[in-house]
């Protein structure tokens, strides 16, 4: 009876690979994600119920209210597939005194923004896609 209960169960995760190779899901998860240079986010200051949106280039540090947000990588796939953007991120509150204070690590995802948000009083922030290039000039091209 197990191993008839094993056989049952294998032959219906082999018909869910099936069904989903068919409709091309499989295909698009193995894919090799494309590592981009710049992260483009919107952010809500919830007092003025202002929305900014703002890139910025990996590695790279900005200010958003009192929060200090830093991409360390964000990717995307090729236009020939699903669309599944991710970042993964830094976002430090700082104080009044000028200390910074780790509130937030972790993956955003541009298609489930509430999954990983930033959770904090008056600020949101959430990935919008990521970006090959920006107008902002990089890091290293302000000194």
């Amino acid at each position: 009876m197990r191993h008839l209960t094993f056989i049952l169960r294998r032959a219906a995760a082999l018909l869910a690979l099936t069904a989903l190779a068919s409709a091309g899901h499989i295909g698009s998860a193995m894919a090799q994600p494309i590592a981009n240079p710049v992260a483009a986010f919107a952010g809500l200051d919830k007092i003025t119920g202002r929305i900014t949106r703002f890139d910025v280039y990996i590695d790279e540090t900005v200010l958003f209210g009192a929060l200090e947000i830093t991409p360390r990588a964000c990717y995307s796939h090729p236009v020939t597939e699903a669309q599944r953007v991710s970042a993964f991120l830094e976002v430090d509150q700082r104080s009044l005194t000028g200390t910074s204070k780790r509130i937030f690590t972790g993956w955003m995802f541009a298609d489930s923004p509430a999954l990983n948000a930033v959770d904090h009083a008056v600020y949101d922030v959430w990935l919008v896609e990521c970006k090959t290039s920006t107008d902002i000039p990089p890091p290293d091209a302000r000194d």
